[in-house]
């Protein structure tokens, strides 16, 4: 393993290590364009609005598990910070089986309550048919989001993110290959949309679990680790606990907001969920430049170099804004175009729309990079409470003014995509404020 962070130049070691995570998951979101677009051209508006909805509470359902293996990694670049194998093997043992019981847990309950998910997301009975039938072997992937997440995570605590990307990126052809055969040849409809992507789940997560053990033998857990002491157990929950609270309660409220985009029924919906898609596409380098920032930040405050995590921080914060002003100029001048790739032309209203949902949005997109920086940054120092606290204040404002202001008549839904970029500002102001304050009391403290 050769990931170390700690050492050579600040950006370039953040850049280097970014650009696989940022590689895969555009492949990642190709597939999921891909995915909406063959379900909106050939399967039509309402199977497309049910996917678009069905796919925002497997984002939530699946965020949880994420959240627990963010969290993990966190303590494993720790560990590999500071050479410390035998807390990090540990922790990986206990970590594994924790995530592992809660998955089986909430696959159960997913299948319980299926019908009650239907009703909170208040969706319609013409489109709840499909999303039904989208959810019912959907739900059969969560095992291997668990899998692909806790083995990506760990190989990116130790600086390897190219092992994960070329797992990922054959999953996300893979899955487009598999659309195309279920959907177009055999016919199955929104389900067999739903089971491409299981099958291509399994694969990549399985995978890449045994080709971690194979060619990583220093990662093997040995008999003398799999006895889990309490100090692992709790560390780990500091991190992974409150990382997977912070994601589920960003992921509910988008839930929640998704309820509300719901009401209004099947047109707003079906223009949500391909604009959605193009958001997601737009500021996804960002998210995974957070996401690298995070292991960067983690280990180098394993092992002591404050000043790099200074450099880093500033660093990341101009390269991120300029990459999503350019972003929302791009998508600013072609949001029409960029809708008319899903939406057939003659649908003027969920073009139009999707359009303004883009152009105010959009506008913003410099916010949510600041935020995912300030998650990665709170979460790599062990401080996942602030990140907490900053996905509640943009989450809760978002949720709140999504039902206030959609809820005038003379705003409509235009107040739910106002509430979002406001919520991310508010965010970024509170964990900024919060940064200046941490290292003045550190500098005197002379630890920084």
């Amino acid at each position: 393993m050769n990931g170390d962070l700690t050492k050579g130049s600040v950006m370039k070691s953040m850049l280097l290590f970014a650009v696989p995570l940022i590689l895969g998951n555009l492949l990642q979101q190709c597939y999921n364009i891909a995915d909406t677009w063959i379900v909106g051209k050939y399967l039509g508006p309402n199977p497309l609005a049910a996917v678009g909805s069905a796919f925002t509470l497997m984002t939530f359902l699946t965020s949880i598990i994420l959240g627990l293996c963010m969290g993990s990694g966190a303590y494993f670049s720790i560990c590999f910070g500071q050479k410390d194998q035998k807390s990090m093997k540990e922790g990986m043992c206990a970590s594994f089986v924790m995530i592992a019981l809660l998955t089986v847990v909430l696959n159960i309950l997913v299948y319980v309550f299926i019908e009650e998910i239907g009703v909170f997301l208040n969706v319609p009975p013409e489109v709840w048919g499909d999303m039904k039938a989208y959810l019912s072997v959907i739900f059969l992937g969560i095992a291997a989001t668990f899998f692909y997440n806790f083995f990506a995570s760990l190989l990116r605590a130790v600086g390897n993110s190219v092992v994960p990307l070329i797992f990922l990126a054959f999953s996300a052809v893979l899955n487009i290959a598999l659309d195309l055969v279920f959907i177009l040849v055999l016919e199955r409809g929104v389900a067999g949309a739903a089971e491409a992507t299981v099958v291509s789940q399994y694969i990549s997560g399985i995978g890449l679990a045994i080709f971690t053990w194979w060619r990583f033998p220093a990662l093997r857990i040995g008999r003398e680790h799999l006895r889990v002491k309490f100090h692992h157990i709790r560390t780990i929950m500091n991190f992974s606990g409150l990382t997977c609270l912070q994601q589920s309660v960003m992921n509910l409220g988008i839930l929640m907001v998704q309820g509300r985009v719901n009401s209004f029924g099947p047109s707003v919906m079906t223009a949500f969920t391909a604009a959605v898609k193009i958001d997601a596409f737009a500021y996804m380098p960002v998210q995974d430049f957070g996401n690298a920032f995070s292991t960067f930040i983690a280990q180098n405050f394993g092992a002591k170099q404050d000043e790099r995590i200074q450099k880093g921080f500033k660093g990341a914060v101009l390269a991120s804004l300029a990459f999503c002003l350019f972003v929302s100029a791009v998508v600013f001048i072609f949001a029409e175009n960029l809708m008319m790739i899903f939406i057939e032309k003659e649908e003027t209203s969920i073009i139009a729309e999707g359009v303004r949902y883009l152009r105010i949005e959009g506008a913003f997109y410099f916010g949510i990079g600041f935020l995912f920086l300030l998650y990665g940054l709170y979460r790599a120092l062990g401080k996942p409470v602030m990140s907490l606290i900053l996905t509640v204040i943009s989450l809760g404002t978002r949720v709140a003014l999504a039902y206030l202001l959609s809820a005038i008549p003379e705003i409509g839904v235009v107040g739910i995509w106002w509430s979002v970029p406001i919520g991310w500002m508010l965010a970024d102001i509170t964990g900024f404020a919060v940064w200046f304050l941490m290292q003045k009391h550190l500098a005197k403290r002379g630890k920084m």
